[in-house]
C-alpha cells in the first residue's frame, strides 16, 4: 500500500492494518520529513485518543492529514505505531 498527497509518496508498506477502513502503516514506513505535529486530537470511544499530523509536501499544507493513537486501547493495541491518513491522501496499492 502506498499513501500518495501532492504527487509525493509519504508512506509505502507491505504490511498495512486495515480497521474500519482505514489503512494504519507502520510507523517506520512513513517519511517523516513530511510530517508535522499538530495540536489536534480526538477521542474514540474504542480507540482511545487520537493525535494527528499536518501532511506538508512542498509548500502545501493537508492539516490533520494523518493520525495516529499514541496510547491505544487494550482493544485498539494492533495499531500502536501505525499511522493513517486522510483528507484527501490517496491510499491504494
Amino acid at each position: 500500500m502506498k499513501a500518495i498527497w501532492n504527487n509525493r509518496v509519504i508512506a509505502e508498506s507491505k504490511e498495512t492494518l486495515q480497521l474500519e477502513g482505514n489503512h494504519y502503516f507502520p510507523v517506520d514506513s512513513v517519511s517523516k520529513e513530511f510530517l508535522k505535529n499538530s495540536q489536534t486530537h480526538t477521542d474514540c470511544h474504542w480507540k482511545g485518543t487520537a493525535s494527528y499530523y499536518d501532511v506538508q509536501v512542498d509548500d502545501k499544507l493537508n492539516k490533520d492529514a494523518a493520525w495516529y493513537y499514541p496510547d491505544p486501547s487494550f482493544a485498539a493495541e494492533k495499531i500502536k505505531d501505525h499511522i493513517a491518513f486522510w483528507h484527501g491522501v490517496e491510499v491504494k496499492e
